[in-house]
């Protein structure tokens, strides 16, 4: 009849096992800044509507789309937005919805309605829906230091050859 291994043998089992195979056999993989391979997406914001595309952004800034995806690394890629200006709102939010901020000064609230905003400043549109979906804390900030946006179809990170993204 076998003799049942007790705790202290089972130990030193698994450690001569594990010096023959030259180490620990079963390393998980953790990603850190140093091993991280980023690419450069570019999307296409015209006729996409605003919430769902700046949720389908956030995912690439955050990672969530690789393999190995850690919360608490910055695992996400690059992301350039073009045609900032041809984004879609549906219903009336363009006459309804205001973005908001205060001066901080007394009486310093500023509002100013979307269909305004859209028309001055559409990459301030498309950058504040992105940082809205993103963690609220150093790390969400420096995932949204990876977003560029632009009104028009020119970007100036030719350099970095990017890939087009399409989000259904």
């Amino acid at each position: 009849m076998p003799r049942i291994l007790e705790n202290r043998d089972l130990i030193e089992n698994i450690r001569e096992f594990e010096k023959k195979l030259g180490g620990n056999p079963m390393k998980t993989f953790m990603p850190n800044a140093q091993t991280v391979e980023r690419k450069w997406y570019v999307v296409d914001a015209e006729g996409q509507t605003l919430g769902r595309l700046a949720s389908e952004i956030a995912k690439v800034l955050t990672g969530k789309t690789k393999p190995i995806y850690t919360p608490h690394v910055d695992t996400g890629d690059f992301v350039i937005v073009i045609n900032a200006e041809k984004v879609v709102l549906t219903g009336k939010k363009l006459d309804q919805k205001l973005y908001r901020w205060h001066t901080g000064h007394p009486g310093g609230l500023k509002e100013v309605k979307y269909r305004d905003m859209m028309i001055n400043k559409p990459e301030e549109v498309v950058m504040h829906a992105v940082k809205g979906m993103l963690p609220k804390n150093i790390l969400g900030r420096k995932m949204l230091t990876k977003l560029r946006v632009y009104k028009g179809v020119d970007h100036k990170q030719e350099a970095q050859n990017p890939e087009v993204i399409t989000f259904n």
